[in-house]
């Protein structure tokens, strides 16, 4: 499954939004050093339930858009 979101980093709380325009992710953590990604790919794995290692990023590492794909 691949999924395309747009990241906001130094939210107040990490949360998950649909729009009309596509699915925002809200997240606590600064966008430094990769803490950001880290904190997306954990949010992830605990809403959908799956673990860790089967969530990547496929594009958008240093982008606030991103498609992520989940095994």
């Amino acid at each position: 499954m691949h999924l395309s979101l747009k990241v906001i980093p130094n939210a107040k709380q990490n949360k998950m939004v649909e729009t009309e325009g596509g699915t925002k992710v809200y997240l606590t953590a600064p966008p430094v050093e990769g803490k950001a990604n880290q904190a997306l790919i954990e949010f992830l794995s605990e809403h959908y339930h799956v673990k860790r290692s089967r969530i990547k990023i496929v594009r958008g590492e240093k982008s606030r858009q991103k498609v992520i794909e989940i095994l």
